[in-house]
């Protein structure tokens, strides 16, 4: 898989996992083409996947944070006013853009910035314009549990 193909297929699902498990697809797995019991830096595949997981990391059209049960998870930038207007439902510190450095020494480093100081203006703006039904109908059906649970602080 291209990175190019690789941001396609997150522009159109809006939300996946990197690696962990869980209710939307992983990244990994759809890199690979094929499902990846354990690491995936064992895979025949594990470098490419570094490669297409370095360019959506890099992309201005992707947000990386730990979203989807803590996970670290991908969102595209076309669901960005969404989860600002449905913010409240999930842990702050879920929402903060985490970006991984690597050191010429090997070493990850990982920065975060804390929500909403990523959020650019329109993505802001528009988030306004929905109710949290409908930010959280956009997000995708792994939020149909949140609605019912007490907000988030």
């Amino acid at each position: 898989m291209t990175p190019e193909e690789a941001l396609a297929f997150v522009r159109e699902h809006g939300v996946v996992l990197v690696a962990a498990k869980g209710p939307v697809p992983r990244m990994v797995e759809v890199i690979a083409g094929e499902p990846i019991k354990g690491g995936w830096w064992g895979h025949p595949k594990g470098r490419d996947i570094f490669r297409v997981l370095q360019v959506l990391g890099d992309s201005p059209e992707i947000l990386s944070c730990r979203l989807v049960g803590g996970k670290v998870s991908l969102v595209h930038r076309r669901l960005w006013p969404a989860l600002i207007r449905a913010a409240a439902r999930f842990r702050r510190a879920d929402l903060a853009k985490t970006e991984q450095e690597h050191t010429g020494a090997g070493h990850h480093v990982r920065h975060d910035t804390p929500f909403p100081d990523w959020a650019d203006g329109e993505s802001l703006a528009m988030a306004q314009t929905l109710s949290e039904d409908e930010a959280l109908d956009a997000l995708g059906d792994w939020t149909r549990g949140l609605r019912n649970q007490p907000l988030s602080r």
